[in-house]
């Protein structure tokens, strides 16, 4: 009786043990797979997510001040989504501005010419785009790109994830942040931003005409020349308009958030006649990768209709 319970048993544990070994080798083989469908490159500029299937497009994102390529995989998890559908994407490190020289900029364009040349990616379908400071490096370069469209040095499409496009009125907005003293966040932020500013391009009140140089837009003035040659490019311009959020934890007005900007410069391009720009606010949307709310996120961006966007004709 007590042999056949213990055989009962053995039997028992090696089906146990082989259901479990089992299941194992079908998730590695998963996993395999999964890894499989891509090829990651890792430079020192930028790091590239390749699937391993004919590219259809290529999605350049820059990070908000100071993200590198692992910060922006890791607050913008889109890449399984991306090389299921044969959109390769490259990661950059370029980071730490606001604004551009023209050296910077054609230097930027031409480290993203040679990159796609070097991993041999299609240049006819590109698409840059970037969050917080990254969207304005974004807008920039896809400006300039289109300024020198030499070699196919173009993009098809630019967007931005709620980015402070106004200079003249980001540095009013930090002098009143200043003046309210009420986050700490918001004061330290504000300070560096008024040293940099005052050190590098002066104060708009007497260097307006730097300002509108550098600037994304400058509304003050109705100023986008920075963005003239994007008229006839796709853009997208996102961002979270949660004014209770900002009021409550920077005892900001709206007329003082990224979203408020963005929300004029797209009226203003529809009226200069950019008739393929779209303006997309989201509702509630904003969180980072640990999980903290907060509009000023990533996260804000639904994934797979930007991929629609890329890959629509």
């Amino acid at each position: 009786m007590i042999r056949n319970k213990l055989i009962s048993f053995e039997m028992t544990l090696r089906n146990f043990l082989f259901l479990g070994l089992f299941i194992l080798s079908i998730s590695c083989q998963n996993r395999s797979r999964t890894e499989q469908q891509y090829q990651q490159i890792v430079e020192e500029g930028y790091n590239l997510a390749i699937p391993n299937k004919d590219v259809q497009a290529v999605l350049i994102l820059f990070g908000g001040y100071p993200e590198r390529a692992s910060d922006i995989k890791r607050e913008f998890d889109i890449m399984d989504k991306a090389m299921n559908r044969g959109v390769a994407i490259l990661y950059s490190n370029f980071n730490q501005k606001i604004w551009l020289s023209e050296n910077e900029i054609e230097a930027l364009a031409l480290q993203m010419e040679q990159a796609l040349k070097r991993h041999q990616l299609p240049t006819s379908n590109v698409y840059i785009g970037g969050f917080s400071s990254g969207g304005n490096v974004a807008l920039l370069l896809g400006n300039h790109l289109a300024a020198n469209n030499e070699n196919e040095r173009n993009a098809n499409g630019v967007f931005l994830i709620d980015s402070p496009v106004d200079l003249v009125a980001l540095y009013q907005n930090a002098e009143r942040n200043v003046k309210r003293d009420f986050s700490v966040v918001a004061m330290e932020e504000s300070k560096w931003l008024l040293q940099k500013f005052g050190s590098s391009l002066g104060s708009p009140e007497t260097s307006l005409e730097v300002y509108e140089k550098h600037s994304v837009v400058t509304l003050q003035t109705s100023n986008i020349s920075n963005l003239s040659q994007l008229k006839n490019v796709k853009l997208r311009l996102y961002t979270e308009p949660d004014s209770s959020w900002w009021k409550e934890n920077r005892q900001a007005d709206f007329e003082q958030t990224n979203a408020y900007q963005i929300q004029k410069l797209y009226e203003l391009l529809k009226l200069r006649g950019f008739e393929n720009t779209e303006y997309i606010p989201s509702q509630l949307k904003g969180y980072r990768a640990n999980g903290d709310r907060h509009p000023h996120s990533w996260s804000i961006v639904n994934q797979d209709d930007l991929l629609d966007w890329i890959l629509r004709s």
